[in-house]
């Protein structure tokens, strides 16, 4: 595929919903693994009797963990349509968790194409993406990510 056929595959996909990620659970262990990543060892995320998680009705991951898991989940929809390129993680605009993930909880990744820029190194793609929780009435975050996909 050629730089510029990449560039209007990528137009052509702007203000189109590109898919949904498959389901994936967010287990104790992994939420005991990013805190022990991250040095953020708060109550309500490891220690199921403690008063205030025992008020959220037991631990919550890390906002945080569900924001990394982003790169996981967006790889499913974006890397079929890259033509092997390599792919930067160029930001993000805008982030908000609403909803926290209770342990053991299901998430996915749904993603909407907002616009596809040319640069020189490459074409800057901006996608909404939501992570929607299993039987949950709101989701756990919304953002606004960029990727660099490198000529």
């Amino acid at each position: 595929m050629s730089d510029s056929e990449l560039l209007e595959q990528w137009q052509q996909r702007v203000d189109k919903k590109l898919g949904t990620s498959d389901w994936l659970t967010i287990d104790q262990q992994r939420i005991n693994d990013f805190a022990d990543t991250t040095i953020d060892h708060q109550v309500i995320h490891i220690d199921p009797q403690a008063p205030a998680t025992q008020a959220l009705g037991g631990t919550i991951a890390h906002g945080f963990l569900t924001l990394s898991l982003l790169s996981y989940l967006n790889a499913q929809l974006t890397r079929p349509l890259n033509g092997g390129r390599t792919v930067l993680n160029y930001g993000l605009n805008r982030v908000r968790f609403l909803t926290p993930v209770a342990s053991g909880s299901d998430v996915r990744l749904h993603m909407t194409v907002t616009a596809a820029e040319e640069k020189k190194q490459g074409v800057l793609v901006t996608f909404s993406s939501e992570v929607e929780i299993r039987d949950a009435d709101k989701p756990a975050l919304i953002a606004e990510q960029l990727a660099l996909i490198l000529y």
